[in-house]
C-alpha cells in the first residue's frame, strides 16, 4: 500500500533511544511499502503537554508513549477509551481530524493476544491466574484478564501495600491479595503464572520462586524479553509446563496502532521476531 502523503508517528519517552518501537514500526513500513515515517522522541517530563499540544502542527499522526509517560499523558488528552480508563494509562495517541487528541492503551491486547496465540490450550473459563507484580503492566494484565472472564487473579507483590492499593482500584471480588512469603504456596490450583516485574530482566535479579505447587498443566508467562528465555521460563521448560516469553506483548501492542496510523493490518510472524530479537 502506498501513499502519496507521508504519514509519521513515532515513539515520546525519557529516555527513549532504548524502545524497539523505531524498528518494529520501520519493519512493517518497509514490508508493506508505505510511505510514512516512525521516529523515536526523547522528551522530558515537563515538557510532555507542550509536545502533545504540537502534534497537529507538526503533522504528527499519532504516537506511541513508553516510560514516564503513560500516565502523566492522560490529562493532556481530549478522550481516552474505556479500556485506558480502566487500566489508568495510556501507550497509543491519536490525532484525529479536527486534532484532538484520543489516547487508547493496547498493552491489554498485546497481553491477551500474545497469550492465546502462544499457549492455545488457554481458556479464562474457570481459570485462577497469579500474577507477580503491581505495577503498569500489573494493571494491564488484570483487566484484560477480567474482561476475558478469568474467575480468580492471585495478586502478589514484594511490597503488599502496592498490591493491597492496586486490588482497591479494581474492587472485583475476583481479585485476591497474597502475601510474597507464600507467593510460592499460592501456585497451587493455578491455570496461569504471569511475572510482570523486571526480576530476570538482563542486569536484574531472577524472580525468586518455586514451582513445585504449580500444576503442570497451567501455563507460565514472562512479560519479560531480554533475555527471551528467562530463569522463570527455564523452570517452566524443565518442569513441562507451556510458557510464553514477553517479545510477543510487544509485537501485538503495536499491530493496532500501526493498523490505526498506516491503514494496514501488520502481520506478527517469525521474521518479525527474528529481526526484532537482532537487536537485543
Amino acid at each position: 500500500m502506498t501513499k502519496d502523503l507521508k504519514i509519521k508517528a513515532g515513539v515520546v519517552g525519557w529516555p527513549v533511544s532504548h524502545s524497539l518501537s523505531p524498528r518494529l514500526h520501520g519493519y512493517w513500513l518497509d514490508k508493506y511499502n508505505i510511505v510514512g515515517e516512525y521516529l523515536p522522541y526523547a522528551v522530558k517530563p515537563e515538557a510532555l503537554g507542550e509536545f502533545l499540544n504540537s502534534l497537529a502542527k507538526k503533522e504528527i499522526t499519532g504516537l506511541n508513549l513508553t516510560v514516564p509517560h503513560k500516565e502523566i499523558a492522560l490529562p493532556f488528552l481530549d478522550e481516552i477509551d474505556e479500556v485506558a480508563r480502566k487500566i489508568g494509562a495510556v501507550n497509543v495517541i491519536t490525532v484525529q481530524k479536527d486534532g484532538r487528541l484520543f489516547g487508547r492503551n493496547t498493552d491489554g491486547i498485546g497481553f491477551l493476544t500474545n497469550l492465546k496465540t502462544s499457549a492455545p490450550i488457554w481458556s479464562s473459563n474457570g481459570a485462577v491466574a497469579v500474577i507477580i507484580g503491581a505495577g503498569g503492566a500489573a494493571r494491564a494484565a488484570i483487566v484484560s484478564l477480567l474482561d476475558d472472564g478469568i474467575s480468580e487473579i492471585r495478586l502478589i507483590n514484594r511490597t503488599r501495600d502496592r498490591a493491597e492499593k492496586l486490588a482497591e482500584i479494581y474492587n472485583d471480588p475476583r481479585i485476591t491479595v497474597c502475601d510474597w512469603q507464600d507467593r510460592s504456596k499460592n501456585m497451587a490450583e493455578a491455570a496461569l503464572l504471569v511475572n510482570t516485574t523486571s526480576l530476570g530482566m538482563k542486569g536484574q535479579p531472577p524472580l525468586d520462586i518455586d514451582l513445585s505447587e504449580l500444576p503442570l498443566t497451567a501455563v507460565v508467562y514472562d512479560i519479560v524479553y531480554n533475555p527471551l528465555e528467562t530463569p522463570l521460563l527455564k523452570q517452566a521448560k524443565l518442569r513441562g509446563n507451556p510458557y510464553v516469553d514477553g517479545l510477543g506483548m510487544l509485537l501485538y501492542q503495536a499491530a493496532p496502532a500501526f493498523q490505526g496510523w498506516f491503514g494496514r493490518v501488520p502481520e506478527v510472524d517469525q521474521d518479525l521476531r527474528h529481526y526484532i530479537l537482532e537487536a537485543l
